[in-house]
């Protein structure tokens, strides 16, 4: 595993807040709280990542790769609530 910095990790949790913020503004209309956001930013950017594979999408800017996040994000969400729905 690599030796990443202090900096790097509160870059993640930063950019992971942002993710699952956007995605609770997208599908509800606010956030989850804090560490719900990071949480949520996190795992739909794994799912936004195994999509864009699944689907055979070439995402080669940060913007893109971003935009994914998001949308995985996003699917997290709607996908969660669907199955507390169910139970």
């Amino acid at each position: 595993m690599e030796n990443h910095t202090l900096g790097y990790w509160l870059c993640f949790l930063f950019i992971g807040g942002v993710i699952g913020w956007l995605a609770g503004i997208i599908t509800r209309g606010r956030g989850f709280g804090i560490l719900g956001d990071i949480v949520i930013g996190i795992v739909g950017a794994m799912l936004g990542g195994w999509m864009a594979q699944v689907l055979g999408l070439s995402i080669g800017s940060s913007l893109g790769m971003f935009m994914m996040a998001v949308l995985g994000a996003v699917v997290l969400v709607g996908l969660t609530r669907f199955i507390v729905r169910q139970v």
